[in-house]
């Protein structure tokens, strides 16, 4: 049927089914291509500028004809050339014909291409770090709603010392805060690589100033400056070194890891029915389960984590491989790998920052659990209760033990409540400190520092 179209080939889900518009946009074909345009533009105003027979009408022409990409006839071209920036110089040229012989002038394919991605970079990062700012935020308000609400902590996933739901979603907060530093250091590191020409020495552009040096340094600083650069690359080869792709992915990544770990924390937690992500009205978390809640957004999450984590692999690979100044078997990886760590990055971030907005705490089951394990980890303040009182350490230790292992029988192997607590109040041994067991069993006086750690 008509429109169908689309829906006969594969189309990346990544874009199709997630990620937001404007990073679909940083890496799309339209903005590619256009940036190319920009950047002769750039190179033709710089060259002129520095005494290049290049006429205003000229760049003018270029100008009023950016937007306009005749992709047809781009495709039509590459088909032909078998050169895809080849093909785009044709295509810019035959919508102005006055421009035509200067465009692309000493410049080499890396010109147009590593710029691009260069420029693409940046803006992807611009994108990114708002959206990492404002899961920050809405984890530090909620840090701060429960900063004193007691809560089991969990080593080996097994019950612990106690913290605070507030205190646990700092060690969440810590690792986003450090992201946020590797994505700012990554973004504030990233260079333009310039006019350098095929290998890197500057030689077509050296060639075309008549051998003065300066006026081939200042071409390279005017178009890094016009292009929003502060700085380009002191020397590269053909290409940047593939180097600066690993340093990007690899801040990435390390998001990656920080969402895997919270969304599975969360998981965790929600199978305990502790907290719960988001659920909507009409939501349904199961066909065949009705009345199940499933965490989807977190799954959702940890399954697009996993994916950019495991994309860091590609720029270690290529940036080993590159031969002396340049090998093309970089190229098509990258077209892949770049965008994909972008657009996933983009998407578990838009779908943590809807989880911690929406985050669900139930204190009842919070505390519930904290009633079940309080009594054994209360064990050493009644012993020093006890002492306090008179008694002797080695004998209430002994009695605590054998009171302690038969509560847990009765957890472990008929499936009861733990009931330790019990215990102690029908021993006679333990009657100078009944008076004090809810005060030592009070969770608040479990949490160490919690709260403030928090603040």
């Amino acid at each position: 049927m008509e429109g169908d179209e689309e829906f006969m080939k594969y189309r990346s889900p990544l874009v199709s089914r997630y990620a937001s518009k404007e990073m679909a946009f940083n890496f799309s074909d339209k903005k590619k291509f256009t940036t190319w345009r920009k950047l002769w533009i750039l190179l033709a105003k710089a060259e002129k500028e520095l005494g290049l027979p290049i006429t205003d009408a000229q760049i003018q022409e270029m100008e009023t004809h950016a937007e306009d990409i005749d992709f047809t006839m781009a495709a039509e071209q590459e088909r032909k050339l078998r050169h895809d920036v080849m093909a785009h110089v044709h295509t810019f040229a035959h919508c102005c014909p006055s421009a035509a012989p200067i465009i692309h002038l000493g410049a080499t394919s890396c010109y147009v291409g590593d710029n691009t991605d260069l420029i693409m970079l940046r803006d992807g990062f611009d994108i990114l770090l708002p959206k990492l700012a404002r899961v920050i935020d809405r984890l530090a308000e909620f840090a701060d709603k429960y900063k004193d609400l007691p809560t089991l902590g969990f080593t080996h996933y097994q019950p612990a010392q106690l913290t605070t739901v507030g205190k646990r979603a700092c060690l969440w907060l810590q690792d986003l805060a450090m992201d946020m530093r590797n994505l700012q250091r990554a973004r504030d590191d990233l260079r333009f690589r310039g006019v350098k020409g095929t290998t890197g020495t500057q030689a077509s552009f050296l060639q075309l100033f008549q051998g003065d040096h300066d006026k081939v340094e200042e071409l390279d600083r005017k178009v890094t400056e016009m292009a929003g650069f502060r700085k380009a690359y002191l020397v590269t080869g053909q290409t940047y070194s593939r180097k600066v792709d690993v340093d990007c992915l690899s801040s990435l990544a390390s998001l990656g890891s920080t969402v895997h770990k919270i969304c599975t924390d969360i998981r965790l937690l929600a199978n305990l029915k502790e907290i719960e992500e988001p659920f909507e009205k009409e939501q349904i978390g199961s066909s065949a389960m009705p009345y199940k809640r499933n965490p989807m957004r977190a799954e959702r999450c940890c399954s697009l984590a996993r994916h950019l984590v495991a994309l860091m692999a590609d720029p270690l690979q290529t940036a080993s491989v590159q031969w002396l100044e340049r090998t093309l078997d970089d190229s098509a990886n990258r077209r892949i790998s770049l965008p994909e760590s972008f657009l996933t990055a983009d998407i578990v971030l838009s779908t943590l920052q809807n989880i911690t907005e929406g985050l669900v705490v139930y204190p009842k089951v919070i505390e519930r659990h904290i009633r079940h394990e309080l009594p054994f980890m209360a064990t050493e303040n009644i012993i020093m209760a006890m002492v306090q009182a008179g008694g002797n350490r080695q004998d209430c230790h002994e009695k605590i033990r054998v009171l302690s292992q038969e509560a847990a029988a009765v957890v472990k192997q008929e499936g009861g409540d733990n009931d330790l607590l019990a215990r102690v109040q029908r021993d006679p041994y333990f009657t100078p400190i009944l008076g004090q067991l809810d005060a030592l069993l009070d969770p608040s006086t479990f949490i160490g520092r919690a709260p403030q750690q928090v603040c």
